[in-house]
């Protein structure tokens, strides 16, 4: 018989959700909207300095949202990360703008800021500045927005921050998501806390929750019957789910502390090993270490990440290289991009290891074990 699975990042349930969920069904409150939506922004909003929330159904929903704000037309340009999954940037094309992407730095791995600051002195010479910049804390750790916020404020150009890894993390002692015109989360059921399916996008900026809100309802008129003068979408998130992320969000902190004892347990165990380094964290952030992530110099260990992966996969354990670069995606091929050699390195190099809240010392031990077994064999 197969040793169990170790997933690398799996929902884990407080124990609580079962005495949310019983009070929905009591209440009959099954339909989209209700109290416990209500609830679960009104808590929300305290994680992210007060601001305005609404819920929807996904972070790239609330990407979306968020750009549709703004009024796009076909042919604008908006900047990304381009170290971060595809969600982050498909809202561009759904408003038919075109995304430009910009590489991370060594510090903190995430978007660049003195790459991003070199484009916009370009964009501006040739008089087409972007209409937004995408910025994302990947794995857990916010990139440096104050620098990122100042930058584009000189061209006053919105930043959206996409904290979809990042929840329960820090930037210069704060929660993150507070610096940029709009933050997003993701409550996606490999996150650090979850809803099955969801996200929330967040703003001081009460028009653009308003607004968000409307759209995410099928933009229906306040009328009493069913008007529309414009298009929206189906993605408000459900009272049920809802009900479901109240519990979660009880646990972030408690989330958080074991996300980082797992990464200090990866740190002692393998980050004395000849050719492996540890995800770097930058001097202005407190990672939520969502996921923990090693780089393998295979010269120096003796073997590559994807050798260790395919070696842990028969053990029954799941890892996962990090992203793989926008700029390289075929989807993105065309797109402008600024720097890439860092994040395709870090593409390379990078091996994310099993970090989920509910694992034991048993479950770790197998994950280093595996990894031990790999040095210059």
């Amino acid at each position: 018989m197969p040793p169990t699975r170790i997933y690398l990042s799996p929902p884990h349930m407080t124990g609580r959700e079962i005495e949310y969920l019983e009070d929905v069904i009591a209440s009959n409150w099954i339909a989209p909207t209700g109290p416990h939506l209500t609830q679960f922004e009104k808590d929300f909003s305290q994680h992210v300095d007060g601001q305005h929330t609404c819920a929807v159904i996904s972070g790239t929903a609330a990407i979306h949202l968020a750009l549709r704000h703004l009024n796009l037309k076909p042919g604008d340009e908006v900047i990304c990360s381009s170290f971060t999954f595809c969600a982050s940037a498909n809202p561009i094309r759904y408003e038919h703008a075109q995304p430009v992407f910009i590489d991370s730095d060594r510090k903190s791995w995430n978007m660049d800021p003195n790459l991003l600051a070199d484009e916009l002195v370009d964009c501006a010479a040739q008089g087409k500045l972007p209409r937004a910049i995408i910025v994302v804390d990947i794995l857990g750790q916010s990139a440096d927005m104050d620098e990122i916020v100042r930058i584009a404020s000189a061209y006053d150009i919105p930043v959206i921050e996409d904290a979809a890894e990042a929840l329960g993390g820090k930037y210069k002692g704060e929660s993150v998501g507070g610096k940029a015109w709009s933050s997003i989360f993701s409550f996606n059921g490999n996150k650090i806390i979850t809803t099955s399916g969801g996200g929330m996008i967040c703003s001081h900026d009460e028009k653009l929750i308003e607004e968000a809100r409307f759209l995410a309802m099928q933009a229906r008129d306040p009328l009493p019957h069913y008007e529309h003068s414009t298009i929206g979408f189906n993605y408000r998130l459900s009272n049920v789910l809802a009900a479901i992320g109240i519990a979660q969000l009880e646990a972030l902190n408690e989330r958080v502390a074991i996300r980082r004892n797992i990464f200090n347990f990866y740190r002692q165990q393998l980050g004395v090993l000849p050719g492996i380094t540890m995800m770097p964290e930058a001097h202005f952030a407190d990672s939520n270490y969502w996921l923990s992530v090693i780089q393998v110099d295979k010269n120096l260990f003796g073997a590559s990440p994807e050798e260790i992966r395919l070696h842990l996969e028969t053990d029954n354990v799941e890892t996962r290289q990090v992203w793989k670069p926008l700029h390289c995606q075929p989807v993105f091929q065309g797109c402008r991009v600024r720097g890439g050699e860092v994040a395709e390195e870090l593409f390379q190099t990078g091996l994310c290891l099993p970090s989920g809240t509910a694992m034991t010392e048993n479950d770790l031990l197998r994950v280093v074990h595996g990894i031990q077994e790999m040095e210059k064999s």
